[in-house]
């Protein structure tokens, strides 16, 4: 059933929706006009470049909501573990509780990944690096914190396949579950020790 798109703004989450579904070469323009319920010449007066210009857009929407909700609250948040924590929360929100799929991370994986490998890979690495000081921040070393960062990163994308491929959010939900509790692992560890180790020198490298 068509959405009611006015403007290039209303057209993203379509677009967004569509590509989750199809992927950037099976979202047909046929279905893209279906979809958005505009012409053919209407899409391309919001969008004169056509399909990559939709995907760039939706990309880009994209990784405004993540620096808004998940990069900058790590970045800037005096308090690192509740960035992270926020961070969590903000990933069960936008990927729905496990049922949607990631879109950047399909991207990455077929045959579009090169025409947007800038746009993925911007993605990713911004995501570990911004993890990685904040779990640094709050005690790991910088290795542990590197490590645990990617080990986050991919197990969100792995339990978002996992739990989709077995048609149960609760997969994803589990998963989430295990991995926030791996950040939690030095500060547990520091307070077990009655403050023996300070937060701030925790495996200091």
């Amino acid at each position: 059933m068509a959405r009611s798109v006015a403007d290039r703004r209303d057209a993203i989450p379509v677009l967004a929706e569509l590509f989750r579904e199809y992927g950037f070469a099976g979202a047909s323009l046929s279905e893209i006009t279906k979809r958005t319920g505009l012409g053919k010449g209407s899409l391309y007066h919001l969008f004169p470049d056509g399909k990559e210009e939709m995907a760039r857009a939706v990309l880009e929407d994209v990784a405004g909501w993540f620096e808004t909700n998940v990069f900058m609250p790590l970045r800037e948040g005096d308090d690192p573990t509740a960035g992270i924590d926020a961070m969590f929360r903000a990933v069960i929100d936008f990927f729905h509780s496990g049922r949607r799929v990631c879109l950047v991370g399909t991207f990455a994986l077929d045959d579009t990944r090169e025409r947007f490998a800038i746009e993925v890979q911007s993605y990713f690495t911004t995501w570990i690096r911004v993890l990685s000081a904040a779990l640094k921040r709050s005690g790991f070393n910088s290795r542990a914190a590197r490590e645990t960062a990617e080990d986050v990163v991919a197990g969100i994308q792995g339990a978002l396949v996992l739990a989709r491929s077995q048609d149960d959010p609760a997969v994803f939900m589990r998963a989430m579950k295990r991995l926030h509790e791996r950040t939690r692992v030095v500060r547990r560890d520091t307070q077990k020790e009655g403050g023996i180790r300070r937060r701030g020198t925790v495996g200091k490298t």
